[in-house]
């Protein structure tokens, strides 16, 4: 756990908001959302240990278009199940 919170306490003096999330059995996933970007930080503990065995970043790049409300139709359409 010590790579994780060394990585918030980093993240809190750089004054860089994030949220947390636990989406897997063996991971905490750390949300940043940045102007133009938007972070995925996965920090893995498999094996049941408090050793972090890696860290995953996905990064999300916006192209810089806002779109109109009708966008929302477009997210309804593709992604309902």
């Amino acid at each position: 756990m010590k790579k994780l919170i060394n990585f918030l306490n980093k993240l809190e003096t750089a004054h860089i908001h994030y949220t947390l999330i636990k989406a897997r059995d063996f991971s905490i996933t750390v949300f940043i959302c940045v102007p133009g970007q938007r972070w995925e930080v996965d920090f893995l503990y498999e094996n049941g240990n408090d050793e972090c065995s890696g860290v995953w970043v996905e990064k999300f790049l916006s192209n810089g278009e806002i779109q109109n409300e009708s966008e929302l139709d477009v997210l309804f359409r593709d992604f309902s199940d």
